[in-house]
């Protein structure tokens, strides 16, 4: 835990240091920002970590490192991992008022006349040992459902796209807070030096190709020091823009540049104090050493082919939910300590059977194989991979419908997702809905509770990693949130 404070006294003897013994200080300027970013240095042939500010973790930790795979627009629990199949004999029925209870609607169907129960179209099975009941629409999948642990209780607060995003990564649906990828960057430091603690990738669903927009808030670094976003890796064209050195310009000459360039803000650094400029030193030394590491990372031509065959073939497709599962397994393996996904595409409020179809095409076979992937590397073991979308879908019908189509509106009420590895209990299903899937019964997971158990496994208190901003610590969990032990193996 470090405040405004602390920081401000580190910058004081940084700026001793630097004024003082010269050489020394900068030395000891470029091992607070970094250890091996010594101006003038070139990148080491053997990454180092940087720690976080924690410097050790309050528990023995589960997990080392973090893949969230994002579903962005709420997909359908009922159709995917939450079987209600005396809907069957409902189906056309209005959602009975003592189910419903006044409870809060959008304002897309706080209008219809009725809301007719929907049951859903897809069958389920079950699958591995522990019997865990999947979607046929999720084959692949069901065939990790004893690695994987399914909450079927988890709630939120935001019953709209942006804000229920928003306060799922930043536990706050006002903007401005860090992320949870940000947070953990900042608490635990990166394990590579030649690459970002925190890199996030974009992929568009097929089931509704444009749908809610992403903002760089998702992952952004709120009141933190900027040094602590995440990085986003595009899909086309160079990975991060402007890596490479423009014509006409070597390693060398680049070097020193970047050398002289150092020189004047670390002149402005200790003339201003602003820790920002701290960041843009070690940010362009970092995108220094990322013009060796980030080709050789996205250059997939030496996996061998039994793995490109076990993504699916999209994975040969650049920017592909395929291709970011593979490349989030090869960020992983180097070190990246946060790699979060986010696959659009889920919001189907009309039409959603052929939307669904579309989106698990998309996304059911890599999702597995990132398990099994990691399984056969050793590194599901202290990898915690997370699957969710920012809140569930409605019993009721909304839109056209027949017996071939309907949608489902926002609920937040109740909703599913899935962890696995990293500490997480494999083949079990936590939590109970009642038999419309309207309302939780058992074990409710709230957002908070979801994060702070995420926390958990990477052995942080999450009461305890805070900053001080405006008067006030804050944390990633606000003042809420409790550890799922039931979860946890």
């Amino acid at each position: 835990m470090i405040d405004r404070e602390t920081f401000a006294r580190h910058l004081t003897r940084r700026t001793f240091l630097r004024r003082s013994a010269g050489g020394i200080g900068a030395a000891a300027l470029a091992s607070l920002l970094n250890p091996e970013l010594l101006l003038g240095a070139t990148a080491s042939t053997q990454p180092v970590k940087v720690p976080g500010v924690l410097g050790q973790t309050h528990f023995a930790p589960t997990a080392k490192r973090i893949i969230y795979l994002c579903q962005s627009g709420a997909p359908s629990q009922i159709e995917l991992f939450d079987p209600k199949p005396q809907l069957d004999k409902l189906r056309g029925s209005d959602l009975p008022e003592s189910i419903r209870m006044g409870q809060r609607l959008t304002g897309m169907s706080s209008g219809q006349a009725h809301f007719p129960v929907a049951n859903s179209m897809f069958k389920f099975s079950r699958n591995g040992k522990s019997g865990m009941q999947i979607s046929e629409l999720l084959p692949h999948t069901a065939s990790v459902a004893d690695d994987i642990c399914v909450i079927r209780s988890l709630h939120t607060e935001a019953i709209n796209h942006d804000p229920a995003m928003t306060f799922f990564h930043t536990g706050s649906q006002q903007s401005g807070r860090p992320s949870i990828g940000a947070w953990t960057s900042y608490g635990l430091g990166s394990e590579n030096s030649d690459l970002p603690a925190y890199v996030v990738m974009i992929s568009r669903g097929s089931g509704r190709p444009f749908d809610q927009p992403l903002y760089d808030r998702l992952w952004g670094s709120g009141f933190l020091p900027t040094k602590y976003q995440g990085v986003k890796f595009r899909g086309v064209g160079d990975p991060v823009l402007f890596l490479n050195n423009p014509p006409g310009v070597d390693a060398a000459s680049r070097r020193r540049e970047l050398d002289d360039l150092a020189k004047l803000n670390q002149q402005h650094l200790d003339a201003m104090g602003d820790p920002e400029i701290a960041t843009r030193i070690a940010q362009y030394e970092m995108a220094y050493r990322m013009q060796t590491a980030v080709p050789e990372l996205t250059d997939l031509s030496k996996e061998p082919a039994s793995v490109l065959e076990m993504y699916g073939p999209d994975v040969h497709r650049r920017g592909s939910y395929a291709a970011n599962c593979l490349l989030a397994r090869r960020l992983s393996e180097r070190g990246v300590r946060f790699v979060q996904l986010f696959h659009t595409g889920w919001d189907q409020h009309d039409d959603l059977p052929n939307g669904l179809r579309g989106q698990c095409r998309d996304t059911d076979q890599p999702s597995a194989a990132l398990i099994k992937d990691l399984k056969s590397r050793g590194l599901l073991d202290d990898t915690l991979v997370i699957w969710s979308g920012e809140f569930g879908r409605t019993t009721y019908g909304q839109g056209k419908f027949t017996n071939d189509t309907y949608g489902r509106d926002h609920h937040p009420r109740c909703f599913s997702m899935w962890m696995a590895g990293g500490g997480i209990r494999g083949g079990i299903t936590f939590g109970e809905t009642d038999d419309f899937s309207y309302n939780i019964v058992k074990d409710p997971v709230h957002v908070h509770d979801l994060n702070a158990t995420i926390l958990r496994c990477l052995g942080v208190d999450h009461t305890k990693l805070t900053f001080r901003f405006q008067g006030r610590h804050y944390r990633l969990t606000d003042v809420h949130g409790e550890v799922v032990k039931g979860i946890l193996a």
